[in-house]
């Protein structure tokens, strides 16, 4: 009888991307970060971004850690695994206001969101999922093959 090789896993860090052919677990802990999950159920396969903040003003690196970055990263690699575009669908989780520390004058779970969404929309990828805003943080669980997200939410910030 034939063993089956469990599930692989991979935590997601701030600021990163991930999307391989293989079936993972990828699960990251967001606040007002936003993580955007891009699935295609025809080839089964799947990545996730991890936005910490919405734009990128062309200083420094141009990293993922940037939602404009982080959503034209995710599709490119989602694309070179085998996913095709016409097919993707997105869930969207996280853009919390979870600071007690005066930071929702900045908004930028909300900004994140706007960011993700309007990017979506330019890429023409319908989003069929989504568990955002609030103030509580979440963690994310996404297996990258049937596209299921589980989605555990925490205790919700004191006010201020």
């Amino acid at each position: 009888m034939p063993c089956e090789e469990p599930v692989k896993k991979h935590f997601l860090f701030p600021g990163t991307i991930f999307a391989e052919p293989l079936e993972y677990q990828i699960s990251t802990v967001l606040g007002s970060c936003v993580a955007v999950c891009l699935w295609d159920p025809l080839a089964r396969k799947g990545g996730m971004n991890h936005i910490m903040l919405p734009l990128w003003n062309g200083d420094g690196l141009a990293t993922p850690k940037y939602g404009n970055i982080a959503m034209e990263k995710l599709l490119a690699k989602v694309l070179s695994i085998g996913c095709r575009r016409e097919y993707l669908v997105a869930k969207v989780f996280g853009g919390a206001n979870v600071s007690g520390t005066g930071l929702e004058a900045f908004m930028i779970g909300d900004r994140n969101l706007m960011l993700a969404f309007q990017m979506l929309e330019e890429f023409g990828i319908a989003v069929v999922a989504k568990d955002v805003g609030g103030r509580v943080g979440r963690k994310i669980i996404m297996n990258s093959e049937t596209g299921v997200v589980l989605v555990g939410k925490g205790k919700t910030a004191p006010p201020g």
